[in-house]
């Protein structure tokens, strides 16, 4: 497959349009100045060099569409079902620390956003409120990261799903923490925490070391729920996390927060498709900033798409508003880029990539 990507149709902000300019374009600086400084350059910040981080758009721009015409498109359709939810949109939240840093309301803003706009969302481990707290009415999944000992996060596994989560996002990218120049502990000082973390023990990420397929089946058993496995980039280990009894693989590099450097996910995909063979679905994360990015990952074949910064981002500048905006303006975008490109349905994205 050849990989292509670009813009899309334009925006305005929240309660009218500023020129040409797509209102999501305009959130990374928006939300710059929404944040506070520590908290924002923990949200942009990308592991060692940020080679990863640089890299992830322009992955999806690289590919090229080969679109069919003589379709019927007047109605477009980007409904799907995941795990059994019935969805209005593939294109989901993914999970993300210091939500409220970024906006007093935090997951209940974000949860609410993306109820609103009819979309999937992951609420992180170290989200700030209780699980109670921030059920939405929406469909939900919980983050986790194992410890070295497992049973210290067995409770809260239990209290999410009791709470309404439908699946356990397993991250099994972060042995420890990848090392980031443009942070440091002490950009923190004066900033209140106290909530940080508020379902599972402080941890000060100290996450396992040692996490083995066997991990998969054991959180199944403790969660009761579907276990998702977040972070695979190669096609042999999505083989062995399906073998181990993972509901679903998710295609991510963290964004680009871990190991710099490391294959962006638009490159990585077409692999782990490929070797899941349809036994169990694919999502993917990383660098998704529209909804032409949007269609060629489901061309390559994920199932639901998932962004993480721009949701943020949204977040800090107008809350749960905000959130609901970026989802709908995506998939508004999707549904655009499907009709010029002869699909009427999610099923019909597989298969527009132009042959390399």
């Amino acid at each position: 497959m050849a990989p292509a990507g670009g813009g899309a149709a334009p925006g305005g902000a929240l309660g009218g349009h500023v020129g040409r300019t797509r209102w999501l374009d305009t959130l990374t600086e928006a939300a710059a100045e929404a944040m506070p400084a520590p908290v924002r350059a923990y949200v942009e910040a990308g592991a060692l060099e940020q080679v990863s981080l640089a890299e992830a758009n322009a992955a999806w721009q690289r590919y090229r569409l080969a679109p069919h015409v003589l379709r019927d498109v007047t109605e477009v359709d980007t409904g799907t079902t995941v795990l059994g939810h019935r969805l209005a949109t593939p294109i989901a939240v993914a999970p993300t620390a210091m939500q409220r840093a970024v906006h007093p309301q935090g997951e209940r803003a974000m949860a609410a956003g993306a109820a609103a706009a009819g979309a999937l969302h992951v609420v992180s481990s170290h989200a700030g409120f209780a699980w109670a707290e921030i059920d939405a009415g929406g469909p939900w999944w919980v983050q986790l990261y194992l410890t070295p000992d497992r049973s210290e996060v067995d409770d809260g596994v239990r209290a999410a799903v009791a709470a309404g989560a439908s699946a356990v996002v397993l991250t099994v990218d972060t042995p420890v923490p990848g090392q980031k120049y443009a942070v440091s502990d002490l950009d923190w000082t004066g900033v209140d925490l106290s909530w940080h973390r508020t379902n599972f023990p402080p941890n000060d990420a100290h996450w396992a070391a040692d996490l083995t397929p066997a991990d998969i089946g054991r959180l199944a058993e403790v969660a009761g729920v579907p276990v998702v496995v977040k972070g695979v980039l190669r096609a042999d280990d999505a083989r062995r996390c399906v073998a181990a009894g993972a509901a679903a693989i998710w295609v991510s590099n963290h964004g680009g927060r871990q190991l710099d450097r490391s294959l962006p996910t638009a490159l990585a995909l077409p692999a782990v498709v490929s070797a899941v063979g349809g036994e169990a679905p694919v999502f993917v994360d990383g660098g998704i900033r529209s909804g032409l990015d949007a269609l060629v990952a489901l061309a390559l074949g994920a199932d639901a798409v998932f962004v993480g910064r721009p949701a943020l981002r949204a977040l800090a500048v107008a809350g749960e508003d905000g959130v609901r905006r970026l989802l709908t303006d995506l998939t508004t975008e999707l549904v655009d880029a499907m009709r010029l490109s002869g699909a009427a349905g999610l099923a019909s994205c597989r298969g527009l990539l132009a042959p390399a």
